[in-house]
């Protein structure tokens, strides 16, 4: 459901902390550690570029963090709309330096989110966005507090029981009128203020009424380790694995000659393939299975025979190739099957070489790696030893996306 009138937002995602928090620093800020996939910044800035009110984002980051926004932003499907602004020492710091960088950009309001909430969703958005349509300055989204909440005194001793009537937790984003939000966090700013704990108080501090709309339960901040990890698991268990497989069919005419190659290896024998490259039937096949789990075609749309350079060249160059452009559509190879289906030469004493060579060409262990053979019981024209022909399987894994 849709604004009742629209409006034109900027979004300011806070992103420049160090999340002492969550331990192991040599894992980076938890802003950019992954879960699902994806950083987590990835994730909170992706709901908002697909969201329609949103015109500009501006994410406020840490100096040191360049590298790592850069290579997290390559995980957002749209970005035209991001920018970022460097951040302060403080939170509110960062705040009121994402505000700036928002001034002449024509927008009527401003969200003002934590990168480490990536579980909102468009319907908490819209929420908010509908009461800034109503006329309401500034709108926070809280949860009613469901724990009993006690009081210590200075010796952990409880002191008392609070109430918990009408009490809520804050969470993100909080949304305002633009105008009214940045000249009270300039305001702040030039009253040395920097003890608000959210931009809601500032609001309230500077005369703002500040509306409740309905929170969202799932809407965590990712503060501890632990944290994380449950994130993690829980995008990972809202995602089916894409695993693909493809599958390959070649066969090369036999003539006279001196032996064959298969899968790399040259075995001696009274014929040899006839082909344009070496003609070796079997990587050949693998290399038309591994194009087939991303859609890219097959053998002779790469390195197509009437092309005099593949004239005698190994077929190595193919299946790498394949298995190059399946790594750079985030796949993973799992597996490859190769089945050989000839009278002679005998392909049993080869199989293990044959198999180190697909280990190596497609960089995958060779335990993973299958190559097996039999004869076509002397019919057809594999029986009759005019040709050979194989069959092969590859299952790769790619990047846990929904298909």
């Amino acid at each position: 459901m849709h604004p009742v009138q629209p409006i034109s937002a900027g979004i300011v995602i806070v992103a420049a902390g160090r999340g002492e928090r969550a331990g192991s620093p040599e894992e980076g800020p938890k802003q950019y550690r992954p879960i699902g996939g994806k950083p987590v910044i990835a994730h909170t800035i992706e709901k908002f570029t697909g969201w329609e009110p949103t015109k500009r984002i501006v994410v406020v980051i840490h100096r040191d963090d360049g590298d790592l926004f850069t290579a997290a932003l390559h995980h957002v499907s749209d970005s035209s709309a991001v920018t970022t602004v460097e951040g302060g020492p403080t939170r509110q710091q960062s705040v009121l330096a994402g505000l700036r960088a928002l001034e002449g950009a024509g927008i009527t309001h401003v969200l003002i989110h934590d990168a480490v909430r990536p579980f909102f969703d468009h319907a908490l958005l819209d929420r908010i966005a509908g009461r800034l349509a109503e006329g309401a300055a500034a709108v926070l989204p809280a949860t009613p507090v469901a724990d009993t909440l006690k009081r210590a005194d200075t010796a952990g001793r409880v002191a008392e029981t609070v109430p918990r009537a009408h009490l809520h937790a804050a969470q993100t984003p909080q949304a305002f009128d633009f105008a009214a939000i940045l000249a009270a966090h300039e305001k702040a700013a030039g009253e040395e203020r920097t003890d608000f704990t959210d931009d809601a108080a500032i609001a309230e501090w500077a005369g703002i009424p500040v509306m409740l709309v309905e929170g969202l339960v799932d809407n965590v901040k990712l503060t501890v380790k632990r944290d994380i990890a449950m994130a993690d698991e829980r995008l990972s268990a809202m995602h089916l694995p894409d695993v693909r497989t493809g599958n390959g069919y070649d066969v090369h005419q036999l003539e006279p000659g001196d032996g064959v190659t298969l899968c790399g290896v040259f075995i001696p024998h009274d014929q040899k393939l006839k082909g344009h490259s070496d003609a070796d039937v079997a990587l050949h096949a693998l290399t038309d299975a591994l194009l087939a789990t991303c859609g890219e075609g097959d053998i002779g749309d790469h390195f197509p025979p009437s092309d005099p350079q593949w004239k005698g060249a190994p077929s190595r160059i193919f299946i790498e190739h394949a298995a190059k452009i399946v790594r750079e559509r985030g796949g993973t190879i799992m597996n490859a099957d190769v089945s050989l289906i000839a009278e002679a030469p005998k392909v049993g004493p080869h199989r293990e070489a044959m198999r180190r060579n697909l280990s190596e060409f497609l960089g995958i262990a060779t335990e993973r790696c299958s190559v097996k053979a039999t004869t076509n019981e002397r019919i057809g024209f594999v029986g009759r030893r005019e040709g050979i022909a194989a069959i092969a399987t590859a299952t790769v894994v790619y990047g846990g996306r929904k298909p």
